[in-house]
C-alpha cells in the first residue's frame, strides 16, 4: 500500500513539473504591452540593513532606469549602519538622480515593514515600488513593473526572482531553488489557486490602495509582509499581477547556516501564511519521493527506473526553465539539482514542525496568524503576566 502511494505521488509530481514547464513557457512569451506609455512619477522604496554582496552595483541599477521621473528612498534603522557610506557615494555619483537617505528607528518585529512604512510616508509620489536591498535590475525594470497598473483592476504588481553570482556551494543551491523550484511554483500559483500574494523582491502599487489596507504600519508585526500585502490588496477586489520581468537576487558567498536559516524562515512563512497549500508542496519533491520509493521497493527492479526518470525529468525541466528565462547561470548549476531537491524536502519538514525563525541575526517566535515576536519577549511572557497569565 505504501509502495503504491509513493509511486502515485511520484507520478503526480512528474505531471506537476510538466505542467509547470508548459506554464513557464506561456508566462515568458513576449506580448504587446498597450500600456507601455504609462509612466507616472514613482517613488522607489529600499529598506536596508547591512552591506550585501556588490551592494553598490545593486543600488546603482535602480539609479539607471529608463524612466522619466522617479525618486529613490533608502531607509536605515541604525545611524551607524555600514551601508550608509555606500548610499552617500551613490548620491555623489548620481547627482542628477533624486536619492534620499532616511534614518529612522524601526518599530515592530518586522523591521523591513517598519522601514517601508516610514519610507512610504515620506515618498513624494502616488505610485510606490518596494524592492529588497539585494536585488539588481535592468534599465527597463520600472517601465515594465508600473505598466500593468494602468489597468485599474490591477492593485499590485510583483515580480519573480532568480539567483545571480553565487560564489559558494550553498549560494549555488539557493540560486537553484529560486530559479528551478520557486519561480515555476509561483507561476503555477497564478492558476491554482490564483495569485493572492506578493513576492518581496518587487512590489508596485498605488498609494491609495496601500492606505486602504492600513499601510505598511499594519504589517510591522507579521513575518510575511509580502504575503500580507498581496492578500490584503486581493481582498479589496483588486488583482495581483505577476510580471514576467525577472529581477536578480545577488547572492555572493553564503554559509550553510545562513542559507538554512533563511530557507527555513521562508518555509515557516509559507506554512503560517498558506497552511492549506503548504502540504501540497510535496508535489514539487520528485527526487525525494523517488528516493523514498526506491528505499521502500527494496530489491524490486522498478526503483531504478522510477529514480532515473525523476532525475531526468527534473534536469530537463530545469534546462527548459533556463532557456525560457534566458538564465545563463542555471545550466551550470543543474548538476546539483538532486542535492537541491533533497535539501528542499528537509527544509519543508523543518518548516512544518518549528516555531522560531532567524532573521538578520535575530530570533523570533512565529505566533498564530503569522505574527512575530522577539524570542526574548516571548520568554519573558510568564514573568510579565504571571503564571498562566494571558497577554
Amino acid at each position: 500500500m505504501i509502495l503504491r502511494l509513493l509511486l502515485l505521488l511520484t507520478f503526480a509530481s512528474w505531471v506537476y513539473w510538466l505542467v509547470a514547464l508548459r506554464l513557464m513557457h506561456d508566462f515568458m512569451e513576449p506580448s504587446a504591452d498597450p500600456a507601455k506609455a504609462f509612466t507616472p512619477p514613482v517613488s522607489v522604496l529600499k529598506p536596508v540593513k547591512g552591506v550585501d554582496f556588490e551592494a553598490y552595483v545593486n543600488f546603482a541599477s535602480f539609479c539607471e532606469q529608463d524612466y522619466p521621473e522617479y525618486e529613490l528612498l533608502f531607509g536605515v534603522a541604525d545611524p551607524d549602519d555600514p551601508v550608509i557610506p555606500i548610499i552617500r557615494r551613490l548620491q555623489h555619483d548620481y547627482p542628477g538622480r533624486e536619492i534620499r537617505l532616511i534614518v529612522v528607528p524601526a518599530e515592530g518585529a518586522n523591521r523591513k515593514a517598519s522601514l517601508l512604512h516610514h519610507l512610504s510616508e515620506q515618498a513624494r509620489y502616488d505610485y510606490l515600488v518596494a524592492s529588497d536591498s539585494d536585488m539588481r535590475v535592468g534599465p527597463d525594470y520600472l517601465r515594465r513593473t508600473i505598466a500593468p497598473l494602468a489597468d485599474l483592476s490591477v492593485g499590485l504588481v510583483t515580480s519573480p526572482y532568480r539567483g545571480q553570482s553565487p560564489l559558494t556551494l550553498t549560494a549555488k543551491l539557493e540560486a537553484l531553488y529560486m530559479s528551478a523550484t520557486f519561480m515555476p511554483s509561483a507561476v503555477v500559483g497564478l492558476h491554482v489557486p490564483g495569485m493572492g500574494f506578493a513576492l518581496g523582491a518587487s512590489v508596485a502599487l498605488r498609494r491609495r490602495d496601500l492606505e486602504r489596507i492600513g499601510g505598511y504600519a499594519a504589517l510591522t508585526d507579521y513575518l510575511a509582509d509580502d504575503y500580507q500585502i498581496g492578500a490584503r490588496i486581493a481582498a479589496l477586489g483588486l488583482r495581483v499581477h505577476l510580471s514576467n520581468y525577472i529581477v536578480s537576487c545577488v547572492l555572493g558567498s553564503t554559509s550553510f547556516k545562513e542559507q538554512w536559516d533563511r530557507e527555513v524562515r521562508w518555509a515557516r512563512c509559507t506554512r503560517v501564511s498558506r497552511p492549506i497549500e503548504y502540504p501540497g508542496l510535496w508535489l514539487t519533491f520528485s527526487t525525494p519521493l523517488a528516493v523514498l520509493y526506491a528505499i521502500a521497493a527494496g530489491l524490486d527492479h522498478t526503483w531504478f527506473v522510477v529514480l532515473a526518470a525523476s532525475l531526468l525529468l527534473r534536469w530537463l525541466v530545469g534546462w527548459g526553465i533556463a532557456m525560457y528565462t534566458a538564465d545563463r547561470e542555471l545550466p551550470r548549476l543543474l548538476i546539483w539539482l538532486p542535492v537541491r531537491d533533497m535539501l528542499s524536502a528537509l527544509v519543508w519538514f523543518n518548516g512544518l514542525i518549528g516555531q522560531h525563525v532567524v532573521w538578520r541575526g535575530e530570533t523570533y517566535a512565529v505566533l498564530p496568524g503569522g505574527k512575530l515576536r522577539p524570542v526574548a519577549d516571548t520568554l519573558a511572557e510568564p514573568a510579565k503576566h504571571g503564571a498562566g497569565g494571558r497577554p
